[in-house]
């Protein structure tokens, strides 16, 4: 994977991740939306999605853990 595609991911992954209020919340709703980001990105740019799913994905759960509501705030999850 290209340091191209790395970056393409981490801004996707931070600009989305992070839905809901709790940290759990927030980890898991930013891991959907980075692996799924991830996934695209790495068959868009020739890679592999699925190493762009597991990137994409361990990047928005850690956006998530570590912003808060205040933050980024894109709403109630769809799992509640």
């Amino acid at each position: 994977m290209t340091a191209r595609a790395i970056g393409i991911l981490t801004a996707a992954s931070l600009a989305l991740a992070a839905c809901g209020h709790t940290t759990g919340d927030r980890a898991l709703s930013g891991g959907g939306i980075g692996a799924g980001a991830g996934a695209v990105g790495g068959a868009l740019l020739g890679g592999s999605p699925v190493t762009g799913a597991l990137l994409g994905g361990a990047l928005g759960a850690g956006a998530g853990a570590l912003t808060s509501p205040g933050q980024v705030d894109l709403g109630k999850p769809a799992w509640k």
